[in-house]
């Protein structure tokens, strides 16, 4: 896994030295605490950290592969929103990452209700952002923090709920503990994005063969004709009989 940057305006990444045939760019939105991060570094690496600094919005990428397919997948982690009297709180950082992202996923905590009810208005914000795509990215669900049942605020039956009012996929998943349930719900989030953008038909090998000789890096001199090659030699031959005769 790569961390690419602390960012405060959305690049590219990776650029012309990536040797995947896709990229997959993915933002990650929820509100403050619900472990957004914790999720990122558990799905790219299998490792769980517990502590963090305050979420600035780094984006992480990593080469994988995807049912025998090389992709490169961009994650951009985002900083936590919030709701106020106006309605939802949230930086141009996040705003920009769910327009540049392929797909979002939205995180909340089952510890933190506060956090659930911020959910109705960042599926909002997903369709605004994308408002000119006839249909809107694949967008998927997660409870996080499945595993402290002690404090848990949420009701398991709430997430499923919500998810199939908003027409999108729900997982409630452990960061901590159970990465199997973590892996499944970024992986699954890939393959339905590489089912709405299949990639570009590629030239077949003899296509492609026939391309570079037409345009190689170094033109390859043309071959020369054997009747002129017999003439030369035997134009050269004779020149050389006739200066051994003379001296």
């Amino acid at each position: 896994m790569r961390l690419v940057q602390n960012m405060s305006t959305i690049a590219e990444y990776p650029g012309t030295d990536c040797l995947s045939n896709r990229v997959i760019k993915i933002a990650v939105v929820g509100g403050s605490g619900v472990g957004k991060t914790a999720l990122v570094v558990r799905f790219l690496t299998k490792r769980f950290i517990g502590d963090y600094e305050r979420n600035a919005g780094s984006l992480y990428s990593r080469d994988v592969q995807l049912d025998g397919e090389q992709v490169a997948i961009q994650v951009q982690d985002t900083p936590g929103v919030q709701v106020n009297a106006n309605g939802l709180s949230c930086t141009d950082h996040v705003t920009r990452s769910i327009q540049w992202a392929d797909a979002v996923v939205m995180v909340y905590s089952v510890t933190d209700h506060r956090s659930f009810d911020l959910i109705g208005q960042l599926h909002q914000l997903v369709s605004h952002a994308h408002a000119e795509r006839s249909t809107l990215p694949p967008i998927i669900l997660l409870a996080n923090k499945a595993d402290l049942l002690h404090v848990r605020r949420v009701d398991a039956q709430q997430g499923p709920l919500l998810a199939s009012a908003l027409s999108c996929f729900f997982y409630e998943v452990s960061a901590s503990e159970d990465y199997s349930q973590v892996h499944s719900a970024f992986h699954r989030l890939c393959r339905e994005l590489a089912k709405q953008q299949p990639l570009p038909s590629q030239p077949s090998v003899t296509a492609a063969g026939s391309e570079k000789r037409r345009s190689p890096l170094i033109p390859r001199p043309k071959s020369p004709n054997m009747q002129d090659l017999k003439r030369r030699f035997k134009q050269a031959l004779s020149a050389k009989v006739r200066t051994v005769t003379s001296v």
